[in-house]
């Protein structure tokens, strides 16, 4: 089929690259008014803290997501704190689409919290103004922070590392490229497939922005994944046409390249595909919108693949893939004295040994994982430069990390001046004086007046401030501990008692992840069994490619725990030290790594099939096959990681996280794993390795 369809792009070529053109130069355009449609929002629609987050909004006038704080400094008078408070509403009433809620005086630094009835992205756009409007009123040493904030410093970042990452992936990439394939015109095929890729992928991302919220990160992920994925695609074709050259004419050996390496590609998208569209069913927009860029990665790739990578081969021809000048690292040798062949034969040799040996390194690298302490978000592993992050480390300095971001009590009492009533009230007094001797709690403030009671007087509210900051392990038990108490509070009949705030959001978003997250693995692994068991007609392989799939997943985060908690190696990397692994990262990270080390795992398998169908016994097929592929793969995982490394020079705490855990995970997965792991098993299981049914042979490459 796949042969066919080759026949059919060759015939139609310079119609094929004409459209990429035209669909890349269109994604190029859409990427650049993607930016504005970007948020970094948690919320987790139906959860509680959404509805508390509903009533703070329509009766409170506090949008959490679009909160602005103002922190002003160096007060030291009443006068001084009367001069400042004129001019900052000054300011304030400069922008216009911010309104003061609340304001107080604490340890010498004056905070003021602003509403905005705009969403996250408006507000963000609003902080601009306000900081202008604060230097003309005469405060230019006060500091702008919140969420609105926050995202309005990091988009910048985010752009800026992007740019550096793209450089100095492709850099590495290059150098790469030509070791691997030599000077030849061949190596600029990768770099035309993944940048019409990217560029593509991004239009399409612009196109779902429209339609559902889209992460702050996506960019960032779809341009270094989709550089990685497709030259490791572009490359996997481009040596096997190298080597069909070597015995046929120009169409044959595309065609026969298409119907061996293009089905491996095929097979890789389909499963990298799979790992990222389980992300679409968690409940939480944040990682939908990732499993939604995420999984047009590989379908773009996938489609360049099969229809522009034959055209650019077919246009180039023989002496456009030919090396001139030193040969690279996949030129065309004797498989039986290579590397790869001495190092398989001394697995086939000591097969157990091997395996032993193995499984202690990676359980050791695994054991790790058993310490991954997952946050939704940190406040501390942020760019420290950004004025929103020097307010943050202004006001954890003075007067607690908790004090920014209180968890909210919310009371409905459910009927209009219902809240000041007496059996209202000391139901509240009741429950404030549990709460407060409650582990974690550093404050709880109450009233019976604005801006603790709404207008109506129907709502109530109680603050409790933690002694940790948002996210932290103690803030999150806390959160817990605040709904237990809330649920053993005794009001009056028709009241409803609903726990919100940024801590109680990151705790929903958390819940609703690891809620849905082990059926999709558990989906993503079955399907990916099915495939396999069918592309090899063997159970026994299939079973051992999914769990050597999660070894390497295990491993991946287990790394993570090394390198970013017990920080392993994050002074050599320039990685951040923390406490917690934001939420999120763990997901993508299987899913990324789920196709990508699927991928190897078909490549090397399927030529260790090849060779013993054609008679050879297992450890002879073994060396054959890891002989025949292992440079390839290495190559590939190299360069996939080059393209990976972009994230970890970042700046962003989440994105350095997932650049390392794919980086390294996919490094261990395509040398230890596939190296010694893989061909020890396969020589242990011998041929029932091969015992399902025979009819028909993979051609897989």
């Amino acid at each position: 089929m796949l042969a066919r369809w080759t026949h059919g792009i060759l015939r139609w070529r310079l119609l094929v690259l004409a459209l990429w053109l035209g669909a890349a130069l269109a994604g190029l355009v859409g990427y650049h008014q993607l930016g504005s449609r970007l948020t970094t929002s948690l919320a987790v629609p139906g959860s509680p803290s959404s509805r508390a987050d509903a009533i703070l909004l329509a009766h409170f006038g506090e949008n959490i997501e679009g909160a602005v704080t103002v922190v002003v400094t160096h007060l030291g008078s009443p006068r001084a704190d009367h001069v400042a408070e004129a001019r900052l509403h000054r300011a304030i009433h400069a922008v216009g689409s911010l309104h003061v809620v609340e304001q107080r005086a604490v340890a010498g630094l004056l905070l003021t919290d602003l509403e905005s009835r705009d969403t996250l992205n408006e507000a963000s756009g609003a902080v601009a103004h306000l900081r202008a409007a604060l230097r003309t009123a005469g405060l230019p040493g006060a500091l702008v922070t919140g969420p609105a904030a926050l995202q309005a410093d990091v988009t910048p970042i985010l752009h800026r590392d992007l740019q550096r990452g793209e450089i100095v992936a492709l850099a590495l990439a290059l150098l790469l490229l030509l070791g691997v394939l030599g000077l030849s015109v061949a190596v600029i095929i990768p770099f035309i497939v993944a940048g019409a890729t990217t560029a593509v992928a991004l239009g399409l991302v612009d196109l779902l922005a429209g339609r559902i919220l889209m992460v702050l990160y996506v960019p960032n992920v779809v341009a270094l994944v989709g550089l990685g994925l497709a030259i490791d695609y572009s490359l996997l074709i481009v040596h096997r046409y190298r080597a069909e050259l070597a015995t046929h004419d120009e169409p044959t050996a595309l065609a026969r390249t298409m119907a061996t390496a293009g089905r491996t590609v095929v097979l890789s998208g389909i499963i990298v595909a799979i790992g990222l569209a389980t992300m679409l069913v968690v409940p939480v927009p944040l990682v939908r919108s990732l499993g939604a860029a995420g999984l047009v990665v590989p379908v773009v790739a996938l489609a360049a693949a099969l229809t522009l990578q034959p055209a650019l081969l077919a246009t180039l021809g023989r002496r456009g893939v030919a090396t001139r000048g030193p040969r690279g690292l996949l030129e065309p040798r004797e498989l039986a004295t290579s590397r790869w062949a001495r190092v398989t034969r001394v697995v086939v040799a000591h097969p157990r040994r091997v395996l032993l040996a193995t499984l202690v390194g990676l359980g050791l690298l695994a054991a790790a994982s058993a310490d991954l302490s997952l946050t939704p978000g940190s406040l501390s592993a942020i760019p420290p430069a950004m004025a929103s992050a020097r307010a943050i480390a202004v006001v954890r300095s003075s007067i607690g990390p908790g004090i920014l971001t209180p968890i909210e009590v919310l009371i409905d009492s459910g009927r209009p001046h219902g809240s000041t009533s007496p059996a209202q009230a000391n139901a509240r007094l009741a429950l404030e004086t549990r709460l407060l001797h409650t582990p974690g709690v550093e404050v709880v403030a109450a009233d019976s007046i604005w801006p603790f009671v709404d207008r109506s007087g129907r709502y109530a509210r109680i603050l409790v401030v933690s002694t940790g900051e948002l996210g932290s392990p103690v803030t999150q038990r806390l959160v817990h501990a605040v709904r237990r108490e809330v649920a053993s509070a005794h009001f009056p009949r028709g009241s409803t008692l609903v726990v919100g705030g940024a801590p109680a959001q990151g705790v929903d978003f958390l819940a609703a992840i690891y809620g849905v997250v082990p059926w999709l693995v558990l989906a993503a692994l079955v399907l990916a069994w099915l495939l396999l068991a069918r592309a090899f007609r063997s159970m026994l392989v299939a079973t051992l490619a999914v769990a050597l799939d999660l070894v390497s997943v295990a491993v991946a985060y287990g790394l993570l725990v090394w390198v970013f908690r017990f920080g392993v190696g994050a002074d050599l990397i320039g990685t951040y030290r923390v406490d917690q692994i934001e939420g999120w990262v763990p997901v993508f990270v299987f899913a990324v790594l789920f196709g990508l080390s699927m991928d190897y795992q078909v490549f090397i398998v399927a030529r260790v099939r090849e060779a013993h169908d054609r008679g050879l016994a297992m450890p002879d097929a073994l060396v054959e096959g890891l002989s025949a592929t292992g440079a390839v793969v290495t190559s590939a995982a190299v360069i996939m990681v080059a393209a990976l490394s972009g994230f970890v020079i970042g700046h962003v705490a989440g994105l350095q996280e997932l650049g390392a855990g794919l980086a390294l995970g996919v490094l261990v997965d395509a040398t230890v794993i596939r190296g010694l792991l893989l061909p020890s098993l396969l020589t242990l299981v011998g041929e029932r390795a091969w015992s399902g049914p025979r009819r028909r042979r993979p051609s897989i490459r």
